[in-house]
């Protein structure tokens, strides 16, 4: 039996929908809902990792942000908090973090040329949707993706540890424009 899994994730997808039930609490610092980021302070933390300043800064930027951010991105918003840090330490951060399983490194579509972006793992794995046309990228979980990571380690016997899903095309904005055009 597979537990019960909401739909959307509102920070993700703007949704206005009430239903607490429903709809992922991302923000809420909900303990008990699946999709919520881990503290990578916390975790860090107890596992004894020694954290100066500048490594602070880059754990706290990601930690907070509210989009897929890539290195140089980290490293600018960092440098307004600690304006002497320099980018191998963005680097060393982002690897430490890596290899503790803390965050997810995604290519998105290479949508922005060959950058790589990151995130903080959350308790549940979700798709990336990456439009084509304007570089929106939503996120997106079901049930269906959990019973196919299930299906897929039951049928094959592999242990499934890290899924990562990315799907290109249009987003439902950029669709609408499209077929709200004049037709010649």
């Amino acid at each position: 039996m597979l537990p019960q899994i909401s739909n959307c994730d509102c920070v993700a997808t703007s949704c206005t929908h009430s239903a607490a039930a429903s709809c992922d609490r991302v923000a809420t610092k909900d303990a008990s809902c699946p999709f919520e980021r881990r503290s990578l302070l916390d975790e860090l933390a107890a596992k004894g990792i020694r954290l100066t300043a500048q490594r602070r800064a880059v754990i706290e930027i990601i930690q907070d942000a509210g989009e897929h951010l890539d290195a140089a991105a980290l490293l600018t918003q960092a440098r307004m908090r600690e304006p002497n840090i320099d980018r191998a330490t963005v680097y060393r951060t982002l690897d430490l973090l890596k290899k503790l399983r803390l965050i997810d490194e995604l290519d998105l579509m290479h949508l922005k040329g060959e950058k790589h972006f990151y995130e903080v793992k959350t308790r549940r794995d979700h798709a990336h949707l990456a439009c084509f046309q304007c570089g929106r990228i939503e996120e997106f979980s079901s049930i269906a993706f959990e019973r196919l990571k299930s299906e897929l380690a039951t049928q094959t016997g592999f242990e499934v540890r890290v899924t990562r899903l990315e799907v290109g095309g249009r987003c439902r904005a950029c669709t609408v424009k499209t077929e709200e055009l004049p037709k010649h």
